[in-house]
């Protein structure tokens, strides 16, 4: 039976279709933006600190290993958990671009440099845009000493990942799930849109990961407007998540940046207080801003999260602590689930 967000030549979003703008809204918004300068300059520096590659290291071998998440940058992060290191959507690369001379270019280095990763055990990909995907990061991975990761990424990824010389890729649809080392990994739908050139629009799928394991639940949203599917993520993994199960996801990664200006950005990137909303609607213990502070893609400053993320929690009566912002290179440490 045909699934409703297939299409014959891709696929579509739950709750809005396709989210792709037109040819003239994308030459609306980029006069625009040189008319109005924009986006500002940010006016505080983006926080950075050394990362404590001590603690990376030993906690590669701990046993039990402690959960913890690393801000390397953008929507890069290194998830500790349940014995296996874990990236989302890597880039080292210093544009987020198809070519090396043009294109976004990084406000500050990776948080690790890609040669002082721990031996990274899963790759997750939410989808192929080239600030979430980037060609030279995930060869180097591949190359890594000890062996290749394990890529999940989305339908119709691997035969790009196949054709990179990457070893083991698993592509999945939404709510398919791959148990790797006793740790399922669940890709689930977000609003988004996926290509990489001008002919490939939605030819791939795009989504949201979340990883289950006895000790820890942790959620990544990729890229994502606000819909419903975040209340749908929620009620999927009810069963495994009252109360005596050690409750919701113990942290989820929600990103938190380049969504100005609305009219352009708000049906594909959420803005802060969807993103709290989020937090919310997966009922997430914890919550960690993404997508923030590294390449500049849109309207509202490489700050904007360090001004506006405190007001939109308060507006929605959410401890601060509850949701928080790394350093680039700083690491959280994380309880375990009791049940």
């Amino acid at each position: 039976m045909p699934k409703s967000h297939h299409t014959p030549r891709g696929f579509r979003n739950n709750y809005a279709g396709s989210v792709v703008k037109s040819v003239g809204d994308v030459l609306r918004w980029q006069t625009e933006r040189l008319i109005k300068r924009l986006p500002p300059a940010p006016t505080r520096p983006i926080p950075v600190q050394p990362p404590d590659l001590d603690f990376i290291t030993r906690n590669t071998t701990a046993v039990p290993m402690i959960p913890a998440v690393t801000w390397i940058g953008h929507a890069t992060a290194l998830v500790q958990a349940s014995g296996l290191n874990v990236l989302s959507d890597p880039v080292f690369s210093r544009r987020a671009s198809p070519v090396s001379f043009l294109g976004p270019t990084r406000a500050q280095p990776p948080g690790i440099p890609l040669a002082h990763l721990p031996h990274i055990d899963v790759v997750l990909i939410s989808h192929n845009h080239y600030d979430h995907l980037d060609r030279t990061t995930i060869v180097a991975l591949e190359a890594q000493l000890g062996g290749a990761p394990l890529f999940l990424a989305p339908l119709g990824l691997k035969t790009w990942l196949e054709k990179l010389g990457i070893s083991r890729a698993v592509e999945m649809d939404w709510w398919q799930s791959h148990v790797y080392r006793g740790v399922e990994f669940h890709f689930t739908p977000a609003q988004h849109w996926s290509g990489r050139s001008l002919t490939d629009r939605n030819r791939t799928l795009w989504g949201a990961w979340a990883a289950t394991a006895k000790d820890f639940h942790w959620f990544f949203t990729g890229d994502t407007g606000y819909s419903q599917d975040f209340i749908d993520t929620r009620r999927h993994f009810a069963s495994r998540q009252a109360a005596d199960q050690g409750g919701g996801f113990d942290v989820a990664l929600i990103a938190v940046g380049a969504c100005l200006p609305r009219w352009f950005m708000h049906m594909q990137h959420v803005d802060l207080n969807e993103a709290v909303q989020i937090h919310l609607d997966l009922g997430a213990k914890h919550s960690m801003g993404v997508h923030w502070g590294t390449f500049s893609l849109a309207d509202d400053p490489l700050d904007a999260p360090l001004h506006g993320l405190a007001g939109a929690c308060s507006l929605k009566g959410v401890d601060e602590d509850a949701f928080f912002l790394l350093p680039v290179g700083g690491t959280r440490q994380l309880p375990r689930r009791e049940s």
